[in-house]
């Protein structure tokens, strides 16, 4: 498995474990699903522990200077974002 298919697997059975999506749910994403918004259970307070348990899950840090509103608009974004961090 290649590095993006394990934090591409890695993301979604996070957002189904936090935003009680099930694994269906989150194998349905792709690149242009809405997430902040667009989703009832992403709201605000999903935020914090989305990006708590990126760093948890995918062994990264991610500074407050780092994070805006545009990385959780899609899952895409989401995904490109961890894939980032993943590689620094």
């Amino acid at each position: 498995m290649t590095q993006a298919a394990t934090v591409d697997t890695t993301l979604r059975a996070l957002l189904a474990d936090v935003l009680g999506l099930g694994e269906a749910r989150a194998a349905a994403l792709t690149d242009d699903s809405g997430l902040f918004g667009a989703l009832p259970e992403f709201d605000s307070m999903a935020v914090a522990t989305v990006l708590t348990e990126m760093e948890d899950r995918l062994g990264i840090l991610i500074d407050d200077d780092e994070i805006d509103g545009e990385i959780f608009e899609t899952y895409g974004n989401l995904l490109a974002f961890s894939l980032r961090k993943v590689t620094d």
